[in-house]
């Protein structure tokens, strides 16, 4: 490695443990990193700020901007108050049901809306009901846990759902449809083996006591609590109408006529908060999401830096030297992707890997190189809950609501907690992902 390669190394891989250590100061971390990655880079003479900030994918930001318009405009219209609502009343309060209803509905959900506004309006409702249920602490871990594994499985299962795969819709590495079709049958049986595992082999809901009167009690207060609820029609109506239109046109439109998936996502965006009128404004000003634009465009200077320094090219090139055949090639940089995105969480893990994607997917079929890597990515986001994109949103959630057991003992939802979900998800996972590429890559 030359000394800039190792430097621009260290800053990368320095500022992203630093802001998992440190998550209150992660804005400040790594726009600082990134700032001295360009300073290092221009020094050693790889790159200069103007090159770097022209590779940043500034299309992968319009469609997080544009989708999180249409998640904002969902929720203004309270229709993730009315899925919490559906949820309660498909479990019917039972502790045997919650989880797996839950699962499901986030994996529906985390596929089409941004994944951490849909948390955060569906959240409070579940944590409402383990209140009303007095559970004790295996069952909180493994129903808040299921959850967010969930949402990144969902996440995974589109090309809009999540970070990693928007980034691959953007870079025209696969269609719209082209991904649909592998990664959205790959992610289902993930769900439903994962689902199958817990129900079967953990069993979180045995210790719960499933007590008729409870059942009823809690269905009446949450009932009682959302006794009222309207969905806005006139801004859910145009916002899923906006995002079929999305759909239909990644997914109908010739490549030939130059619409880029950042384009048709802009356009609907633009499209929703007009039909929005008067407060079209106000919502685009809540759905701008300014710290997630200033992480990713921090981390996308990083990477770009470290890029310029030719380390990926370096990589690929000791990865395509091991002697073994591709197939071999691809299951140890998905087995090593899963668990450096594990360490780094999604984001940081599928830019920086992606480059070496590219060079493998030259000698095996793209799908099963890009497939499986999204669904690597989503087995070490699934490792650790500071991995996860939404696991300190539903940490701090959880530990404002006060849950506790029916003796009165607080419980809690952390690091630690999740250890053993993350354990069994990333093993469930990365079986997937590494079965799917087996299969497709001969």
């Amino acid at each position: 490695m030359t000394s800039a390669q190792v430097l621009l190394s260290a800053i990368l891989l320095g500022g992203l443990l630093l802001q998992a250590i440190v998550p209150g100061r992660r804005l400040v971390i790594v726009s600082s990193a990134a700032a001295l990655a360009c300073l290092v880079a221009t020094l050693r003479g790889v790159s200069d700020t103007a090159k770097i900030l022209a590779e940043v994918p500034w299309d992968v930001l319009v469609i997080l901007v544009a989708l999180g318009v249409v998640s904002e405009v969902l929720a203004q219209a309270r229709a993730f108050d009315w899925l919490a609502v559906k949820v309660s009343d498909l479990s019917r309060g039972d502790a045997r049901r919650l989880y797996l209803v839950l699962a499901v509905t986030m994996y529906v959900t985390s596929g089409l809306v941004n994944n951490l506004t849909a948390l955060l309006l569906v959240l409070p409702m579940v944590l409402v009901l383990l209140r009303l249920m007095a559970p004790d602490r295996r069952y909180v871990r493994w129903t808040l846990g299921l959850l967010l594994v969930a949402c990144n499985l969902g996440g995974a299962a589109t090309p809009i759902g999540d970070f990693p795969a928007i980034l691959m819709l953007s870079g025209g590495r696969l269609t719209f449809g082209r991904y649909l079709q592998f990664a959205l049958p790959a992610t289902a049986i993930a769900i439903v083996v994962l689902l199958g595992v817990v129900r079967f082999a953990v069993r979180p809901a045995e210790a719960v006591p499933r007590d008729p009167v409870t059942l009823r009690l809690t269905r009446a207060i949450v009932t009682a609590l959302h006794r009222g609820l309207v969905v806005e029609r006139s801004l859910a109506v145009p916002a899923l109408g906006s995002l079929g239109l999305m759909l239909a046109a990644w997914s109908l439109l010739p490549a030939r006529l130059g619409v880029s998936p950042a384009l048709v996502c802009w356009l609907g965006g633009g499209l929703t908060l007009l039909m929005a009128r008067r407060r079209g404004e106000t919502i685009a000003r809540a759905a701008t999401q300014g710290e997630a634009l200033l992480f990713l465009l921090s981390l996308f200077v990083m990477v770009g830096a470290v890029r310029s320094a030719g380390l990926f090219e370096s990589v690929a090139r000791a990865l395509l030297a091991i002697p073994a055949s591709p197939q071999v090639q691809l299951t140890l940089f998905l087995v090593l992707a899963g668990l450096l995105t594990g360490v780094f969480s999604a984001g940081p893990g599928m830019a920086a890997l992606l480059d070496v994607a590219d060079v493998l997917a030259k000698r095996l079929p793209p799908h099963a190189v890009y497939v499986g890597l999204a669904l690597a990515v989503c087995a070490g986001s699934s490792l650790f809950l500071t991995a996860a994109t939404s696991g300190p949103l539903a940490q701090a959630l959880t530990e404002a609501a006060d849950l506790r057991d029916a003796q009165g003992k607080k419980l809690r939802f952390g690091f630690r907690e999740f250890v053993p979900v993350g354990l069994v998800s990333f093993a469930v996972i990365e079986g997937v992902a590494l079965v799917y590429a087996w299969i497709f890559a001969r």
